[in-house]
């Protein structure tokens, strides 16, 4: 799924939102859930595709989001899809970007061009859903951060995201 720019001129970057798996979602049927997710950033918006009758889906499905700067906060609601009624919600995270963006600009002050290298570790926080320290990294071209996401608001549930930054310039 692409989600389009705006002002493509004007685009410094790439946010690849890679929403991998969910692991213990709750029950939203009668023994299962038909789980999909909604992630959204700013004012844009993308979905994954229904898993039916899953309670550890795994949908490996990556959304590109054209953006200026890895800044804000990206959402994430599961809904379990009804076909006569309307969704269910079955729970919802978030993360702040900001250690995205402190990564970029430590990629630049560092000249990182090729290899793999840890920038930064970002522990759980009011900030973010963390289960776990994830840690930002930088690998062929891209800031890469993998994160083991709670959802609130549920019973259980968790999502398995990585978030990939890539700057027009990172070349």
């Amino acid at each position: 799924m692409e989600e389009g720019a705006q002002g493509r001129g004007a685009r410094l970057g790439v946010l690849k939102v890679v929403v991998a798996s969910g692991t213990n979602l709750a029950i939203r049927d009668f023994t299962s859930s038909d789980p999909y997710v909604v992630v959204r950033l700013a004012d844009k918006h993308a979905k994954t595709k229904v898993i039916n009758s899953c309670l550890n889906p795994v949908w490996n499905e990556e959304m590109v989001f054209s953006i200026k700067e890895p800044v804000g906060i990206i959402k994430f609601e599961v809904f379990d899809r009804d076909r006569f009624k309307s969704d269910d919600k079955m729970g919802h995270a978030f993360l702040d970007l900001q250690p995205v963006a402190g990564a970029a600009k430590l990629r630049r002050a560092l000249k990182l061009t090729v290899g793999e290298t840890k920038l930064r570790k970002v522990a759980p926080s009011a900030d973010n859903c963390l289960l776990s320290d994830s840690f930002v990294t930088y690998a062929d071209g891209e800031i890469v951060l993998d994160s083991r996401l709670r959802l609130r608001d549920v019973e259980s549930g968790e999502l398995f995201v990585i978030i990939k930054w890539t700057e027009a310039d990172a070349k």
